[in-house]
């Protein structure tokens, strides 16, 4: 990964920090996206720096294509080029649909899906060019299986797959893969709300059991992003302890 750029959305904490610091221990450099919360953004790229990485930090939400456009374009001004795309930014929105509002439901749809999207299509072009390029979509198997009360983030995450393996068909022939990786249950902010009775329920669904941590999730994306994967695309890859088969 020596002098490679990638690009990480949602890259501030939990999974996004642990994918940004497994590209800066092997070399790459990184842009890295965050929504709001700056404090945590410059300590994931403080930390990337320490390992040896050239680090550009750009807030907004990727739900904003002039975002995005901003995004791709720092990355060119300040490396030249961008060699990795992780689309890892997400939010939840969670409600059973008899509750759940229209404005939870767009802004869900809008971020995981339509964020992935802007970033894609700002990055395409440029990849088609260099004839190489890694692009690595964050799903989850709740993507595949769906999930009572996330009707919401179940369709943006499905969604995802299916740009993966459309947009694969379309970037094969340069040289440029699309995959994508689908955690299961991550031990980060968003399963700390959950309460130990509800964690310990949801480890015995998981044949590995335990809930997976960040690095689990890293690990995969980064093999993907690298020479090794270079004949895998459109696939999506299940990082979940055996929770889905």
């Amino acid at each position: 990964m020596k002098d490679r750029v990638a690009v990480v959305t949602g890259g501030s904490r939990g999974i996004g920090r642990a994918i940004c610091l497994k590209f800066a221990s092997l070399g790459a450099n990184l842009v890295i996206n965050y929504a709001g919360n700056t404090e945590k953004a410059e300590e994931t790229k403080a930390m990337c720096e320490k390992l040896g990485a050239k680090v550009v930090l750009v807030p907004g939400s990727v739900a904003d294509i002039m975002v995005c456009e901003k995004l791709i374009a720092e990355a060119v001004e300040s490396f030249g080029r961008v060699d990795i795309l992780v689309n890892n930014a997400g939010i939840t929105r969670d409600n059973l649909i008899m509750r759940m509002s229209e404005e939870d439901f767009d802004a869900v749809i809008d971020v995981n899906l339509k964020g992935a999207w802007n970033c894609m299509k700002q990055v395409s072009r440029m990849m088609m060019k260099q004839r190489s390029g890694r692009i690595v979509n964050l799903s989850s198997v709740v993507g595949v299986v769906g999930n009572a009360g996330q009707v919401n983030y179940a369709a943006s995450k499905a969604g995802i797959i299916g740009m993966t393996k459309s947009l694969a068909k379309e970037l094969a022939s340069r040289g440029v893969t699309v995959n994508a990786v689908a955690p299961g249950f991550v031990q980060t902010d968003m399963t700390d709300v959950l309460g130990e009775e509800m964690k310990e329920n949801l480890q015995k669904t998981i044949p590995m059991g335990r809930l997976g941590e960040p690095e689990d999730i890293a690990n995969a994306v980064v093999f993907l992003a690298g020479d090794e994967a270079s004949y895998i695309t459109g696939q999506v890859i299940h990082v979940d302890g055996g929770m889905v088969m």
